[in-house]
């Protein structure tokens, strides 16, 4: 599989989750490093980039809130940009013809929230048949509470993620492991 045949998602870095009560910046500061650093090297490897953007008719993830942006400081120059209404970014977007139409095989999956929207295209796309490489720190989450009381970490939580897609939705890999896998396609 070369190159051409990749595409990074990037999914929901949007400015609508920092008017959210669960905004919490610990973590902010990796992602965004983790985040640009993919976006800068499949943009030098040639890979396409596509922006996904969650909307919901009403609130901050709604299109008059102004807040359906890219997270800042992120500079993303996607190849495409597409809006979405469910979790996972191939159900109700063009997402999947524009895929279809570059012959793309392979996904690598990043953005906001890790279990969420991350979580669910990964698995998604894995069962539409796309080899994926799910890449965790370049993904953000934040901690939630569950029915029992117990308060589970943002990093617990993407290593719950992690654990469950390994080997049976997606290669957990790194911001480098995953570009390394698409220079190395990109070379054959």
């Amino acid at each position: 599989m070369q190159a051409s045949e990749t595409a990074l998602i990037v999914i929901d870095a949007q400015e609508s989750f920092r008017h959210r009560d669960y905004w919490d910046d610990t973590d902010v500061a990796a992602y965004i490093d983790r985040q640009q650093a993919l976006v800068d090297g499949a943009r030098k490897l040639g890979i396409a980039i596509a922006q996904v953007f969650h909307v919901e008719p009403d609130g901050v993830f709604s299109l008059a809130s102004g807040h359906v942006r890219t997270l800042a400081p992120l500079a993303i120059d996607a190849d495409a940009v597409f809006h979405k209404t469910r979790h996972s970014a191939l159900v109700g977007s063009a997402l999947p013809v524009w895929l279809t139409e570059r012959g793309i095989r392979r996904l690598i999956v990043s953005g906001i929230r890790t279990e969420q929207c991350c979580e669910t295209t990964t698995r998604h796309a894995s069962d539409s048949g796309y080899e994926v490489d799910f890449v965790g720190e370049a993904t953000l989450s934040f901690a939630m509470t569950d029915r029992d009381g117990r308060r589970w970490s943002a990093q617990e939580i993407r290593a719950r993620t992690e654990l469950v897609l390994a080997g049976r939705f997606a290669r957990i890999a790194t911001v480098e492991q995953a570009l390394a896998g698409a220079a190395l396609r990109h070379a054959a």
